[in-house]
């Protein structure tokens, strides 16, 4: 009786340590930043612009800017939690194609920018990016916010105080917090999570158009978050289903065509 109740003591030592690691390693769970700086020449951009933004806090953000042309709008475009701008060249390239700016700014410690990323400092610096665009004379119904997996939190939560032509949420989650149970279901996430990005608190303030995407075959984010949060949008909104896709692919199924047909029936540029 005794080795027993050793051992049941030595396994409740060893969950607890994990849960203590897990408590304080956990934004290195959460961000995957790659580092390098990259210029939008060398990812084989053209007529774009590295712009570096102060932070209130004394941080700086790396970004890059393309124009739109005439009475086309401007994609604020927030990325996932991982890699760098380089990651999404190709994807921006399309939408610059169209005719369509875009400015997207490196999270703090992804692609060159400084400082650590956190909810409160993404949210923070997804204002401070909004408020650089209208010091560009670009008015927010010109403006139409993409987010993209954790990026589509960070566009929510903007969308929902400032307002913008339309929403495009690329795989969105109810809450981090959420994913995160589902993907460590022997810990207790919704009690240690700091960065909760509980974007299911946030959609119901959104007044823009919504486009919800998400793909059939997504394992990272279940295709029922992405219902979810669609269901908790206002009206007008719309969702489309990937059948085919996964969570970082979307662009092998249609994506590009499927947003320039939502922005032209639901964003008028003057």
């Amino acid at each position: 009786m005794r080795a027993l109740v050793n051992v049941a003591g030595l396994v409740l030592v060893i969950y607890a340590a994990v849960v203590f690691a897990a408590y304080l390693f956990q934004r290195k769970l959460q961000y995957f930043p790659s580092p390098e700086r990259v210029e939008p020449v060398q990812a084989g951009l053209k007529n774009v612009e590295e712009i570096v933004l102060e932070t209130p806090d004394g941080e700086w953000l790396i970004a890059w800017y393309a124009r739109a042309a005439e009475g086309k709008p401007t994609i604020l475009y927030f990325h996932g939690n991982g890699a760098g701008l380089i990651n999404r060249a190709e994807r921006l390239s399309k939408y610059q194609a169209l005719g369509y700016g875009f400015f997207i700014a490196a999270y703090r410690s992804f692609a060159g920018s400084s400082g650590s990323p956190s909810e409160k400092a993404l949210i923070a610096d997804s204002r401070l990016v909004y408020d650089y665009l209208l010091k560009q004379n670009l008015k927010p119904e010109n403006i139409v916010v993409f987010g993209e997996s954790l990026g589509t939190s960070v566009a929510t939560q903007l969308a929902a105080v400032v307002k913008v032509a339309a929403v495009v949420l690329e795989s969105p989650f109810t809450s981090a917090a959420n994913v995160g149970a589902l993907r460590y279901p022997f810990l207790p996430v919704r009690y240690l999570m700091q960065d909760q990005f509980r974007s299911d608190q946030y959609i119901a303030k959104v007044t823009a158009p919504v486009l919800v995407v998400h793909g059939g075959r997504d394992n990272v984010v279940p295709l029922d978050m992405g219902k979810q949060m669609f269901e908790l949008a206002n009206e007008p909104k719309e969702f489309i289903l990937l059948r085919e896709a996964g969570h970082n692919n979307h662009d092998q199924f249609g994506l590009v065509a499927k947003v320039q047909m939502f922005i032209s029936k639901t964003v008028l540029v003057d």
